[in-house]
Parts: C-alpha cells; structure tokens; sequence
C-alpha cells in the first residue's frame, strides 16, 4: 500500500484572534432542522442538531417545553421520523456512516425501553419509510435491488421486490395504499409510481409519463377517506404539481404562474397546498386553494426556504437562511406575524457577506452563479475558489454557509457555479448531462471561470477548484481537463476512478449511474473512460487534495487510492487525509478540522 503524503493541519488559519474565532464559532455555533411534527399529536417534535457537537435526533415536547437527544452515536444521526399518534421515534441506524443498516424506533417519552428493531426487516441501504397508526412500510435497498416490507400486528410481509432501484414513497391516512416509485422501466433518475393495495399488495394504479419524465410522490391528503395523491411531474419541462386521485384514477395538473421549479405539502384540511418555490437560488412560500385555484404569495424574507409545513393551527414554520444571515426557525401566524419560533442554545453564528447573481453565456444556454466576495477587499481580480456542488442534481443557493464564509474571510472570492446537471432550471438544464458526465458541467465552469477572469473578478493565476461528492468529482476532472485554468484543487470524497467506484458503490447509485451514463461500464466502457478524472491524471498540473471517509458508500476508498497511487508514480504533488467514517462527518470538530486543512493548502499553494 502506497504511504500518502498527509496535509498540514493548522492549529490556526488567522493571525488576528477575532478573525480565528469567528470562522470557528460559524460552525460550532448551534443549528437545528425544521421541527417535523406528530400528525395526531402535534406537541411531539422531532428534529436534527450539532448542539451537543455531533449532529443528532432531537425531541422537543411542545407541551412542557422539554427538549432533549434521543441518539448518542460517535459519528453521529441525520435520519429520523415520527410516528402520526408521537407515540415513536424512528431513526437510521448504521455503522459509522456507512449508511447500511436498519431503522430502529423507541418511545417518544425518555428512558421507556431502547430503540428496537422492525421484526424480519434485513439490513441494507434506507429506501423509503413509512410509518402509519397500524403498519410501517420499509424499503431496503442491497446489491440484489430493492425490496419493501410492510409490518403491521407483529408480522412482517414482503410488498415488492425487484433487481430495479425503487423506494417507498406515501401511505395513505387510512393505510390501505401503498404509493412506491419505481424504475422497471430502466431509468432510475425519471422514476414511475405504482399504487399498491396494502392488504394484498396488488397493483391499484400504475402512472408512468414516458423517457426522461419522471414522477415523484409527495404525500397522499392529510384527511381521512381521501386518496389523493400529491406528486411531482416534468411533463412541460420543469417539476409541477398535480394531484391524483387514486381512487378515481383521475388527475388534476395545477399549473403555476411561477418561474423555476416547485415542491409543494397539504395543508391539514387538505383543501389547500403549501408551496415552497426555487428560482435562481432563492426560495419563496405560497399557498394555492384547490377549490379556488387561487395562489397567494406569503411574504417571507429573502433567502432560502427548508422544510416548510403547515400546523393545525393553520400557522406555517419554515427554516430559513440567507448567505449573510445564519439560520433560524420561522412562524408565520394566520395573522400575517412572521417570527423567529426557535433559536438553539448558546451564541449564535456570526454573520458573513451576501452573494449577488450573475447570468454567464454558456455552451447551452445562461449559466447563473452566485458570487460572494471579501467585503473589504480592494477593487480588483482575487484569488478565487470555484465552489462546485455535489448532487449533481442539487444547486448552490442563498443560504448561509460557514464554509463558504471562511473562504470569504481568507481573502477569496468564492464562485459557485448552477453548471448544467443542476436542478431548478427546468428539465432540460438538469438532463443536459445525460451521456457526458461531468465534461458537460466543465464545460459550463470554463465559461464561467472566463467571464470571471475577463471581468476582473477573479486572478488567473489563483483559481481554485473545490468541491465535494459530485464536486469533488468534477474538481479532480477540471485538474486534467482543463490544466492552464487552475492553481490548485481540492477534492472532498470524490469519484476519481469511475469504473472501479461503480463496481464498489450501492446500487443505488449504480443504477443511478447506468441512467446518466447509457449503461454500466461493460455497455458503455468509451463513455465511463472519457468522463473518469482517472483517464487524466497524468495531465495534472496543480497541487492536489484529496480527503475521504474509510467507510463511504458512495465514493468508496479504493477508487480514490487508485487516483492517488498513479499521482504517487509520477510523482505529483499532492496531500491526502483520511478519516474513519462515511461520505462526509456528522462530528463539528472534525468538520472544522477538514475545513481548516483545505484553506490552508489552497493558502500554502497560492503562495
């Protein structure tokens, strides 16, 4: 095994105590999800937190104001429901961030009785859960498929099998249907929906609007009696909203005067829909009157919008951030009153710089990217790291990022570009990748990368290419690709070696790559070879990080040793950290570790 050189961790990134203090305080300051409330009994909450330094479950007791951790994991706990009566709380169990492993549920109330397991439910990768008054539906994703269980007065009974990627989607209030997506159809990244009867598990209703459309359930209606369906479809280019009614097998499509992409939740009467809408990185609340068909924008500052809902009461809670602003939780009441609901123990996180817009020409079409810069720097090109996402259908947004800001406060501008793959610009913006992995969206990079130089915005002779997961993968391809464009590179659990990260991945994600790629490595080896960052690695000019999780399931380990030992062979200049989880750390120390060892290198590089 080929010893790595390993990165400096600096003991401090700043010179000025305040500036060093600050950086760290925006990722050790608490945070915390959206509350996701008990259908029947909304005063059992549950939530996500870093409070205690590792990301956990969290239960909040409306009535008595209690809040307290429900797991205590090393590398923490992201994966969480409850159950509709609050009597339960369900959450993911794995094995240091490997992600395969079982659901588990333990009593809302503290120090009842230990989580315990679903009875004849096997491990695997999570796919779907749903968890009703009388049955939990399951879905267990292993290298042999999918396979959704139901449980329901101790038994336990298989609903679905396939060698297909597929998931559990809704169960209806009276639990007698099963909505699950599916992808027999051969394509996993435009899925199917099948309707199941959960007494037989016999097919109810089938809807499937053809290649590249896919469907995806939300939610079936909050009332009783009512078999509506709630999903997203692509049928005219972008994500919209339509409503199923299964038992009639009738539809309603809900078409929006809105720009950009939608998602949508019931409010509890299930006359009205709640509406969180995405464009051009900013969130914004509506809510839409079924009977009326009339849609009214709900005044919410300008930012970003995360797990929205509707209470009771009729009030909405909502997560919010901005770029310059950390986040809280929001209420808005019927009355029109917007506040913050929530604010976590302790200081809360400084405060960093906003981004603005800009709209780039591209290859295919206006590339938009947010831009953040230092806000006492001199006029005049920086240093500058482009940011790329992960996904890669995800996007960059208006939202505050610790990360980003430290970057900002190191003295570089930050680019973050929505390249082609992103989501939130239609279906064909998303879909343009489809066949080119990763050369399509540098392709989108190098354009944006060119407007920077040619503006002033950004130093020729210190670009930075960033990014993790997808990123990361894109950032190691951008080294080879394009050698004259960057300075440095650093790259968080990438994909380095495709072929061999596709044998070692979940299948999830393989039959999300045999979509996007045209088929597996055996179908399709010339496609595989041309988008590997691999294929380039002799081509690589620019000093090189790497950082990756022992145990990650979706950029696994070996692939990236592969990339790394043919550095080492010629002689590369490079620095790889390892360390003992999955893709990405749920602990803070360790994401502040990681953090400061990349601004470093890029600071030591550019140097």
């Amino acid at each position: 095994m080929t010893t790595h050189p390993e990165p400096t961790v600096p003991e401090r990134l700043f010179a000025d105590p305040v500036a060093e203090a600050r950086w760290r305080a925006r990722f050790t300051a608490a945070r915390m999800s959206a509350p996701e409330w008990a259908r029947d009994e909304p005063a059992a909450n549950v939530y996500v937190s870093n409070v205690s330094g590792v990301f956990e479950i969290y239960a909040w007791d409306r009535d008595t104001g209690e809040h307290r951790k429900v797991t205590d994991r090393p590398n923490g706990t992201i994966h969480s429901t409850i159950a509709p009566d609050g009597g339960a709380i369900w959450w993911f169990n794995d094995t240091d961030g490997d992600e395969f492993g079982h659901w588990v549920y333990e009593p809302f109330p503290a120090g009842e009785r230990a989580a315990v397991n679903l009875p004849g439910v096997p491990d695997g990768y999570p796919a779907g859960l749903e968890v009703g008054l009388g049955m939990t539906a399951v879905g267990v994703s292993t290298d042999d498929g999918t396979a959704i269980y139901t449980t329901a007065d101790g038994a336990t009974r298989t609903a679905y099998a396939s060698e297909h990627d597929a998931a559990v989607a809704a169960l209806s209030r009276d639990e007698t249907l099963l909505a699950i997506g599916h992808s027999e159809h051969g394509d996993s990244r435009h899925p199917a929906l099948r309707v199941l009867a959960t007494d037989d598990f016999a097919r109810v209703a089938e809807k499937w609007d053809g290649p590249g459309k896919g469907l995806d359930a939300l939610e079936f209606s909050p009332v009783a009696g009512d078999q509506r369906l709630l999903v997203l479809h692509e049928r005219h280019g972008k994500e919209e909203l339509l409503i199923w009614d299964v038992a009639a097998d009738a539809e309603t499509e809900i078409a929006l005067d809105l720009p950009g992409e939608v998602a949508a939740t019931w409010y509890p009467d299930g006359q009205a829909l709640l509406v969180v809408h995405f464009h051009s990185g900013r969130s914004t609340l509506h809510s839409y009157d079924l009977t009326s068909g009339t849609l009214t924008s709900i005044n919410t500052p300008l930012g970003r919008i995360g797990g929205a809902g509707v209470r009771p009461d009729g009030a909405i809670e909502y997560a919010w951030s901005s770029a310059g602003t950390p986040p809280a939780i929001r209420s808005r009441a019927t009355t029109g009153e917007d506040m913050v609901l929530l604010t976590p123990p302790g200081e809360r996180a400084p405060e960093s710089v906003a981004v603005s817009d800009a709209y780039v020409d591209g290859p295919g079409g206006t590339i938009h990217t947010l831009i953040a810069r230092p806000a006492d720097a001199p006029d005049g090109p920086l240093p500058t790291v482009f940011s790329l996402h992960g996904g890669p259908h995800s996007a960059d947004e208006d939202r505050f990022s610790a990360y980003r800001a430290v970057w900002v406060d190191a003295g570089f501008v930050v680019v973050e570009v929505n390249y082609r793959g992103s989501t939130g610009y239609g279906s064909a913006w998303r879909d343009a990748i489809e066949g080119r992995p990763g050369l399509t969206e540098l392709a989108d990079v190098a354009a944006v990368h060119d407007w920077a130089v040619a503006t002033g915005v950004a130093d020729p002779n210190a670009c930075v290419a960033n990014g993790a997961s997808w990123g990361g993968y894109l950032s190691l391809l951008a080294l080879g690709t394009q050698p004259e464009r960057w300075a440095a590179g650093i790259a968080v659990v990438p994909v380095a070696d495709y072929v061999t990260a596709y044998h070692d991945e979940m299948e999830q994600l393989r039959s999300f790559d045999r979509a996007l790629f045209g088929g597996s490595p055996e179908d399709v080896p010339e496609v595989y070879r041309e988008c590997s960052p691999l294929t380039y690695v002799d081509d690589v000019k620019a000093p090189v990080l790497v950082l990756a999780g022992d145990n990650d399931p979706r950029c696994p380990i070996r692939q990236i040793e592969n990339y790394l030992d043919r550095l080492a062979e010629r002689g590369a200049s490079y620095e790889f950290y390892r360390y003992d989880a999955g893709h990405g750390s749920l602990v803070v120390a360790e994401t502040i570790k990681q953090t400061a060892i990349e601004v470093d290198f890029a600071l030591r590089m550019l140097r």
